[in-house]
């Protein structure tokens, strides 16, 4: 009986963190900012942020330039209401794979468990209002990467999240 009840928090715990490795989605924003004023925006870089290769700097501005064009926004060179920058980052984390073998019959069986490292993907994307010198939105889109050797496929995995991450803006406005 014993074992059994561990054997049920452990499988408990292991579907907790296999969650804690799908695409997680945040964003906040300045409840002070008319979202409904903004008609442009322009590409600027973030002081100090992290970009990747020049071909992975061009997919993602790409993939938030078809979300922002979506939301109604125009993109611009100079003047724009909104500056628009990103950061990504990769991390290495320890990934927990257990599997049962034996017979189930008494209620047990002999568990495995093997761990690997998981690369672990995390991009934040900042608007700010250049009239106000503010930071007025700030979304991230977290994902285990498991990256093809088909670029389409990377990019199309990438236009999902960007969808996933711009889905709330503009914010909803003030009642």
């Amino acid at each position: 009986m014993k074992l059994s009840i561990r054997l049920v928090i452990v499988y408990v715990f292991l579907c907790a963190a296999s969650v804690s490795f799908g695409q997680t989605i945040h964003y906040d924003y300045d409840r002070d900012a008319n979202f409904s004023s903004y008609k442009t925006y322009q590409w600027i870089e973030v002081p100090g942020g992290i970009v990747p290769n020049q071909l992975q700097d061009q997919n993602i501005k790409r993939a938030i330039d078809a979300q922002l064009q979506q939301k109604g926004l125009q993109k611009v060179d100079k003047d724009a209401d909104l500056h628009v920058g990103y950061e990504a980052a990769i991390d290495k984390e320890k990934q927990l794979n257990t599997f049962n073998m034996g017979p189930r019959w008494w209620g047990g069986g002999m568990g495995q468990a093997t761990t690997s490292t998981i690369s672990v993907g995390k991009l934040v994307v900042d608007m700010y209002d250049p009239a106000r010198k503010q930071l007025v939105w700030r979304g991230d889109a977290t994902k285990t990467l498991n990256p093809s050797k088909d670029p389409d496929k990377n990019y199309k995995n990438l236009e999902k999240a960007m969808a996933k991450l711009f889905k709330n803006y503009p914010p909803k406005a003030k009642k």
